[in-house]
């Protein structure tokens, strides 16, 4: 499956946002303001309606590490929901089993959570996960595993701090899902009615 490998900081300065998608938030600062390429600091054109929905769209690929065919096909599950298009759509990307690793403060980046679960660290209710995208539910248990809290960087990840995600609740390597997240789980600048009126053209 095609996914971005290059230099993530590129990314997040295509945006313009810290979009978490490194641990060195000093390091991006520096250039954030500057647009990636040779003409960087000359692209100060003014970005159409299409443009702005595009770059949420956009934004919210490179925040959660999906492709364009995860991201359209979590829409489409969110369009049959009863609830607004646009809180399904950030309730289902939350639910994502990397994210929550990353959320409880297991992986330091949500793309260092995806390679912890693919890498076979994680138990999901008392069995081993290895697929970062599956959906998780009410009452599931989630476990890292002794492997995985060898390994340096989430050893660091784990001292940092606690977690502080309402909807999970966490004790030592093991999480439980209390209830599925809602639009006010969800931090960071994101304007899921624009990415609605992208796909919804």
């Amino acid at each position: 499956m095609s996914r971005h490998t290059g230099p993530k900081n590129k990314l997040a300065r295509k945006i313009g946002e810290d979009l978490g998608l490194k641990t060195n938030a000093l390091k991006l600062a520096k250039r954030l303001s500057i647009p990636p390429g040779m003409h960087g600091k000359k692209m100060k054109r003014k970005m159409s309606d299409y443009g702005i929905q595009l770059k949420e769209k956009q934004k919210v690929k490179y925040i959660y590490g999906l492709t364009e065919k995860q991201l359209r096909k979590l829409y489409e599950v969110a369009t049959k929901t009863s609830t607004a298009t646009g809180s399904a759509l950030l309730s289902l990307l939350e639910r994502r089993l990397d994210n929550v690793i990353y959320r409880m403060k297991f992986a330091p980046t949500r793309s260092a959570a995806r390679q912890l679960v693919s890498h076979g660290h994680i138990k999901l209710n008392q069995k081993k996960m290895n697929i970062p995208s599956y959906q998780v539910n009410v009452e599931d248990l989630i476990e890292i595993k002794s492997s995985g809290t060898k390994i340096p960087a989430i050893m660091e990840a784990m001292k940092a701090g606690e977690s502080t995600t309402k909807w999970v609740e966490v004790k030592n390597h093991l999480g439980k899902v209390k209830q599925l997240p809602n639009r006010d789980d969800v931090d960071g600048a994101i304007d899921e009615q624009l990415i609605v009126e992208w796909y919804s053209r």
